[in-house]
């Protein structure tokens, strides 16, 4: 079974960088299409960012230009690069993952939560001054 561990979450000032990681164990992440969620209080859990096992990536309209994504297949790692935070980037920040051969990128790419079956614990992240 895929597993995750997220770290790098913490307290930023408006205008900072964090750098979240994500760990994986179990299996390899070279046939997993993975992405990165978010979860603001009283809120639903939202696409940041998705890339496919091909590297083609997507991010939300509020991240583009400020947060990249990238993966290490070799160390099974995924991170997500985030600068220039706002405080409405305030939330908890998971990985997932799904399996290339239970959904094709044409139907992951939205990056909706309920396509990726594979989560992590989350990783709280709180831009604030």
């Amino acid at each position: 079974q895929l597993q995750f561990v997220e770290s790098g979450g913490g307290l930023v000032q408006p205008g900072g960088s964090l750098t979240l990681s994500c760990a994986a164990s179990g299996f390899s992440l070279d046939y997993y299409h993975v992405g990165w969620f978010r979860q603001a209080p009283g809120k639903e859990r939202e696409g940041v960012s998705c890339l496919s096992v091909g590297d083609s990536t997507v991010y939300a309209d509020s991240v583009k230009g400020r947060f990249t994504i990238s993966r290490d297949n070799v160390g099974n790692m995924l991170y997500l690069q985030m600068n220039s935070l706002k405080p409405e980037d305030t939330a908890v920040y998971y990985c997932a993952a799904v399996h290339i051969t239970k959904s094709s990128w044409p139907l992951v790419s939205s990056c909706a939560p309920n396509r990726y079956d594979s989560w992590g614990q989350g990783t709280q992240v709180t831009v604030s001054s």
